[in-house]
């Protein structure tokens, strides 16, 4: 929730100062693209790695990519419980523990910057939201009393999932991702998209017909993992600030923003909504009058926090791979006897 009840919107003032050219999206952008260079490129080695075992050894060779677990956030939360519970790191499947470490911290200190920095399915929302603005000129946005019910169901889905899991002891959930589905979960997530019914291809095509039209439809109303961070970002001490001393009430900051908060009547801006991508930031003509804040009103500029996003997400990276905690060694033979039976394990 934002931090103050929205008042009604003055008459525009004269502009004093005008702002210097923003280059925050230009930066944002350049590392969203570079994220989601990163995750095609980890896909197309998890393909070749699954190919590998599923043609017994007939195919090019390639290892395993840890940071495909990235996508699994469910796994990564039960070896969350364990470690809790117990203090015992995972073998298997460890990096996407400490993905999750590093996501959770971004969300922390950059607000929900994962989901507006960094996320591959974010960036690729993004872009279909803006071809579907060239296309028809416009984005729309739901009515209020289907918006506000409609962003709940991500909230819902994450408390599902979160039950899921708190209710499973911790013998259970060491059987099961110590069991041939555990092992190989990635690889049903993989042939789950290899291999999609009219079902699936249906649902697919909705959500980017809906991505077209309505800006972040994915992200607004029903990613569980951004209701997560969002809920993690709402104790970060970083913040969007309103100078309503320097404000020229135009209302840019408001049209700007994707999550469509009332970016021009509030002062402080504390929503699980807000990603922290700073477009209301760049949007602003008067100079000084919105900023991305520290405690004290310091400011923070894009770099800085493209910078933060970077040391959080490699030094964490960094230290699983020196601790011995990044990759999940198996030997080749089991992989042999999984992979190309991979359909027909069922989810205990």
């Amino acid at each position: 929730m934002a931090s103050a009840m929205a008042s009604p919107r003055p008459a525009r003032k004269k502009l004093v100062k005008r702002a210097p050219p923003d280059r925050s999206q230009r930066l944002r952008r350049s590392v969203q693209l570079l994220f989601l260079a990163l995750n095609v490129w980890i896909g197309v080695q998890f393909y070749l790695f699954v190919r590998y075992y599923e043609t017994g050894g007939r195919t090019v060779f390639a290892s395993r990519p840890a940071g495909v677990e990235g996508w699994l956030p469910i796994a990564a939360l039960m070896n969350l419980k364990v470690l809790l519970l117990t203090g015992v790191l995972p073998v298997l499947h460890a990096a996407g523990l400490f993905l999750l470490f590093a996501f959770v911290a971004i969300s922390w200190i950059f607000r929900k910057a994962f989901c507006g920095w960094l996320c591959p399915v974010g960036t690729l929302s993004e872009y279909l939201w803006r071809l579907g603005r060239r296309m028809v000129g416009r984005n729309f946005r739901l009515p209020r009393a289907a918006d506000i019910p409609m962003r709940g169901l991500k909230y819902i889905l994450m408390g599902l999932f979160l039950f899921a899991v708190v209710a499973m002891p911790v013998a259970a959930i060491r059987d099961f991702l110590d069991g041939p589905f555990g092992i190989i979960d990635d690889v049903k997530m993989l042939n789950f998209f290899r291999f999609l019914g009219l079902a699936g291809i249906g649902v697919v095509a909705l959500l980017v017909i809906a991505s077209l039209f309505v800006q972040n439809f994915w992200c607004r109303y029903l990613c569980p993992y951004g209701a997560l961070l969002g809920g993690i970002s709402s104790a970060s001490l970083l913040a969007i600030r309103r100078d309503a001393g320097l404000c020229i009430d135009c209302a840019r900051c408001a049209r700007a923003c994707p999550a469509a908060l009332p970016v021009d009547r509030l002062v402080t801006i504390r929503s699980a909504e807000c990603t922290g991508c700073m477009e209301c930031v760049a949007a602003c003509p008067a100079e000084g009058a919105l900023f991305l804040s520290a405690p004290r009103r310091k400011r923070v500029p894009a770099w800085a926090v493209a910078a933060g996003v970077a040391v959080l997400f490699l030094g964490v990276c960094g230290y699983a791979r020196w601790t011995g905690h990044w990759n999940t060694n198996l030997p080749s033979r089991t992989y042999f006897e999984l992979i190309p039976h991979a359909n027909e394990f069922q989810h205990p």
